[in-house]
């Protein structure tokens, strides 16, 4: 046993020699080797006795954490610089002016330190030279490979890093004089730190390793079998980072004042983790103590990419007053939670998952739109959504303020009166940016990684990202969360991508968007073609079927009536079938109506608004298995869990729910409630009010009379209703003949309110506190017996009385009776 060691070591003493004469400047080899095994063997027997007659009882740890103290900032960058060719380079380079330093440290050793160095001797040996006869022969060839078969590849790293290599030998030279007037016990740090490769091995010198190796060869008889268990799972651990690539960021957690480091490691097999040897536990602890961190789950050494679990990550020793725990999170992956889209329910998500606790990363790409229309972090609803259209509504509302003031003795021209686009444009993006802006740095202040790259799946926990330059990031979690939202359709007609726009570009757009032609009468259809109007521009719709599909009939009529005496063009049941663009830079467009007739017009901008289509099959479903519902691409989710367990969804992304802002808001945050705050809550998708900010805003909650009569039938449901005159119309004498609210309810039992509906100024600020009104059960008596606030447009529903069923006159006689 003792003369196979011995070959072992002497094997080990070759490659060492070896890599010298590779990176030596000298031309005589076989004199350097001689020297080297000549000089080793006449220093054996004497050292071995000075070690056991002048040992010292000197506490290690103590030794070894006060010498880190002093040394850390020093060796920290040599640590992380260091590979496994620089550790041997620098040990066969440092055998001709180590030789009296080292014989000092050993002659001061303690019997403890000639334990611990033969048992890290014997790591370091078997590291190289397997005990099993098939692993050693293995280890050999990586040693010969590493010195003969790889020596351009070490000299092109050397020669790449030469000046930043002398730098940190000078430095350790320093550090080495420094350590002999202060502890003999930095020899051990560096002997025990080998099996991570990136410790201070580093500054141990040849000679010193010759001489250990020589000690090692008479004493590894004497080693019990548990330092050979040490031996082996040291082993599979150089194995393990010979295997993996690199080894990743090191973070020291909660480390404040001697708090316990965490390690979670991951690797490329499947092979036990066990903890590391004494001395770099103790190294470890001083470190811990120079570093605070609020992270719940830090990695103390994690390796790139996605890896399995180790098996013995419940082996967790303490030393002295630190302790290393292998804390191995699920499956290694670089997040808890890994979001695909930076708009309002997936941020909405981010922020409250890493609010508790978790890791979380957000993926944001704007892909831009035909003509070339990009924007910031924040999704739709910031930057092309509610934001900028309730800006210009805004606007557009100012403007008829501005004529309507003359009437109550303001001194004005109201001829004189006209939209600048220019400065509303750069008013409205300059608020947008500064949202962008904002929420950057709400992502860096609560430690969410944010990368501008757009995401697909690689697998159910493995994401990739494409960058704008068209580099790959991959990045893994344990969930992910679809939250990628929807972009405009254009119809498939010679000229529509070519030429149009959408609502994606519309509150961007460089020049006035002046005669306009608005393709849909959906609620962005009619809220753009509202604004356009208010500000001036000549406006017309094409609709091809219904107005505001999927509201209350009665009430969508009512809205588009009343646009149409502001001035809006409706050409219902038309068609358009092709747009060109004219020699003057115009656009015609043809149409068809509904008896088939062919009709033309030119426009200064031609803008489609027939819907949104959801940005699923960018994100390569079919690699997971995610299943979308074929009619319209979306994703059928149970509490915003996919068919794929770990994969969840939040907003226009879901199937058959609102495609509303707060809507995907409140879902993110319920999900990462549930997912890592220990939550039950699940979102509620019923009664979730909306407002339509056309120029008379229509507001909304609850289900449409439609929809009532459907689920309850005509006979069981009561509708009230009533017109109203705002007070702020009277002077202007403006109209009010569409200024209307409704309400349904059941007709019998407590009369419990099934929806309510409102057309008159203000309507999103009136329907909010209904809504919660009607989700704490409102009723009708309840709501009649309600006083309302005089005068208001709100307290129209607290005076309502009359049913349809009654055929009475629902407009009212007078203001205050």
């Amino acid at each position: 046993m003792k003369a196979h060691k011995l070959n072992k070591a002497k094997a080990w003493l070759i490659c060492c020699e070896k890599s010298q004469i590779a990176d030596s400047d000298s031309s005589d080899r076989e004199v350097e080797e001689h020297k080297a095994r000549n000089k080793t063997k006449k220093q054996l027997d004497n050292k071995e006795e000075n070690k056991a007659k002048d040992k010292m009882e000197i506490d290690v740890e103590n030794k070894v954490e006060n010498t880190t103290e002093n040394q850390v900032d020093k060796t920290e960058d040599k640590v992380r610089s260091k590979t496994q060719g620089d550790i041997e380079n620098e040990v066969e380079n440092k055998v001709k002016n180590q030789r009296g330093k080292i014989e000092n440290k050993l002659e001061v050793k303690t019997e403890d330190d000639v334990k611990i160095e033969s048992q890290a001797d014997e790591v370091e040996n078997k590291e190289r030279n397997t005990t099993e006869g098939d692993v050693e022969n293995k280890m050999e060839n990586k040693v010969e490979n590493k010195v003969e078969n790889q020596i351009d590849k070490t000299e092109n790293k050397l020669e790449t890093n030469t000046e930043d290599d002398v730098k940190n030998k000078v430095e350790m030279d320093k550090t080495e004089n420094k350590l002999d007037t202060k502890t003999e016990d930095h020899v051990e740090i560096k002997n025990q730190m080998e099996n991570q490769v990136e410790n201070k091995v580093g500054s141990k010198t040849e000679d010193n390793v010759e001489n250990e190796i020589k000690n090692e060869a008479e004493n590894k008889v004497e080693i019990e079998s548990n330092v050979d268990k040490e031996v082996d799972n040291q082993e599979k651990q150089e194995n393990i980072l010979s295997t993996s690539h690199t080894i990743g960021v090191l973070t020291l957690v909660g480390a404040q004042h001697g708090a316990s480091l965490t390690a979670d490691v991951t690797c490329s097999d499947s092979r036990e983790l066990h903890c590391m040897s004494p001395m770099i536990m103790a190294t470890l602890t001083v470190f811990a103590r120079l570093v605070s961190s609020q992270c719940a789950h830090a990695k103390l050494l994690r390796l790139t990419g996605r890896q399995p679990l180790f098996a013995g990550c419940d082996a967790g020793l303490v030393y002295g007053r630190g302790a290393m725990a292998c804390m191995c999170t699920d499956q290694g992956y670089d997040y808890d939670l890994l979001v695909i889209g930076g708009g309002s329910g997936g941020l909405a998500a981010a922020k409250e998952a890493v609010g508790l606790g978790a890791k979380v990363a957000v993926l944001d790409y704007v892909t831009p739109s035909p003509i070339g229309t990009t924007w910031g972090l924040g999704g739709t609803c910031v930057n092309v959504g509610c934001i900028p259209k309730k800006l210009m509504h805004q606007a557009a509302l100012l403007g008829e303020a501005v004529h309507e003031a003359a009437t109550l003795g303001w001194q004005l021209d109201p001829k004189s009166v006209k939209i600048d686009w220019e400065s509303l444009r750069t008013a409205v993006q300059n608020h947008i940016k500064s949202v962008n802006w904002v929420t950057r740095v709400e992502l860096r202040t609560k430690k969410i990684e944010y990368f501008n790259a757009l995401g697909h799946f690689k697998d159910a926990h493995t994401v990739v990202g494409i960058t704008k330059k068209g580099e790959e990031k991959i990045l893994t979690a344990k969930n992910i969360l679809v939250a990628v939202g929807g972009r405009p359709k254009y119809p498939d007609i010679p000229g529509a991508v070519e030429y149009g726009i959408s609502s994606d570009d519309i509150f961007s757009l460089e020049r006035a968007p002046g005669k306009t032609l608005i393709v849909g009468a959906g609620y962005i259809g009619l809220e753009c073609a509202g604004f356009l109007n208010g500000l001036g521009y000549d406006t017309t719709l094409i609709i091809r079927s219904l107005v505001l599909r999927g509201f209350d009939r009665q009430m969508a009529i009512h809205v588009a009536e009343e646009m149409q005496q502001r001035g809006v063009k409706f050409n219902y049941e038309a068609k358009l079938k092709k747009v060109s663009k004219q020699e003057d830079g115009r656009l015609l467009a043809d149409w068809i109506d509904k008896d088939g007739q062919i009709h033309q017009d030119v426009y200064d901008t031609v803008l489609f608004a027939i819907g949104r289509r959801p940005l699923t099959q960018e994100l390569k479903p079919e690699n997971v298995g995610l299943k979308l519902v074929p009619e319209t691409g979306k994703i059928d989710a149970v509490n915003e869990q996919t068919n794929v367990p770990n994969i969840y969804a939040v907003g226009d992304v879901l199937h058959k729910k609102p495609e509303l802002t707060p809507v995907a808001i409140h879902a993110g945050k319920l999900l990462a409630r549930r997912l890592y705050g220990n939550s039950t809550e699940k979102m509620d998708y019923t009664n979730v009010a909306t407002t339509v900010f056309t120029p008379l805003e229509y507001g909304c909650v609850g289900l449409s009379e439609e929809a009532a009569i459907t689920l309850h039938g005509e006979q069981e449901i009561e509708i009230f209703h009533a017109y109203y005159k705002p007070t702020e119309f009277f002077v202007p004498q403006k109209n009010v003949d569409r200024c209307y609210v409704k309400v349904i309810a059941l007709r019998h039992g407590d009369e419990r309110v099934l929806g309510m509906h409102f057309v008159g100024p203000n309507a999103g600020e009136v329907i909010q506190g209904f809504a919660v009104a009607i989700k704490c059960g409102l009723t009708m008596p309840k709501l009649k017996s309600t006083v309302g606030i005089h005068p208001t447009v709100a307290e129209e529903f607290t005076r309502i009385n009359i049913t349809k069923r009654s055929g009475l006159d629902p407009k009212p006689q007078s203001c205050c009776s």
